[in-house]
């Protein structure tokens, strides 16, 4: 915290709401089921990270989670969804971050939205096997899914669901960063200044 600027600070907590107003205006998918949201909270979170690191969009996607878990509450008593969300886009936008620092360029970027796509994807579908869906069932008292039963609606539902999700987000991302380019650049050479 202490190498953050005020500027820093400023740019990250307006990121956090912007992150928590863009997560309130969340739709569901209709081949998937309807607790399954999309949402563009991840953006203010990916943009945070390309200006100031990936602390900083690390600290945004909790921000806004804190935020909301506070704001609307959680059917469970405790933020499993809430962590939930906060690990996919943080498996989203570190995988976009350092991938882009490698190769900065137009399709570098398209590249690295991919692979956060990717990596958000098949991470979410394991950490929901083996960590979400357990903890749901557990405070929500419903009978737990079988091994197969469990397979089946991850490999049916959540991972193309977390794909999809990815690729709306890299769409409506990289029509942003056309346009932003220039001016994320300024930001991080007036950061490193």
């Amino acid at each position: 915290m202490k190498n953050l600027s005020v500027k820093a600070m400023v740019s990250i907590g307006m990121l956090s709401s912007i992150a928590y107003v863009l997560m309130l205006l969340n739709f569901p998918l209709p081949p998937f089921p309807k607790f399954l949201m999309v949402d563009f909270s991840d953006l203010p979170a990916l943009i945070a990270a390309l200006i100031f690191g990936p602390a900083a969009g690390i600290l945004v996607e909790l921000i806004k989670n804190i935020l909301d878990y506070f704001m609307t509450g959680s059917e469970t008593g405790v933020p499993v969804g809430h962590a939930a969300n906060f690990v996919a886009g943080v498996l989203f936008i570190l995988p976009t971050y350092y991938i882009y620092q490698r190769m900065k360029t137009k399709k570098g970027m398209t590249f690295a939205l991919v692979s956060g796509s990717v990596s958000m994807a098949i991470f979410m579908s394991v950490l929901n096997y083996y960590v979400f869906l357990p903890a749901y069932t557990l405070f929500l008292n419903m009978p737990a899914m079988s091994g197969p039963e469990t397979k089946q609606f991850i490999v049916a539902g959540i991972l193309p669901f977390n794909f999809v999700k990815g690729v709306l987000m890299s769409v409506v991302f990289m029509l942003m960063f056309a346009r932003m380019k220039t001016w994320m650049e300024r930001q991080q050479n007036y950061k490193s200044a």
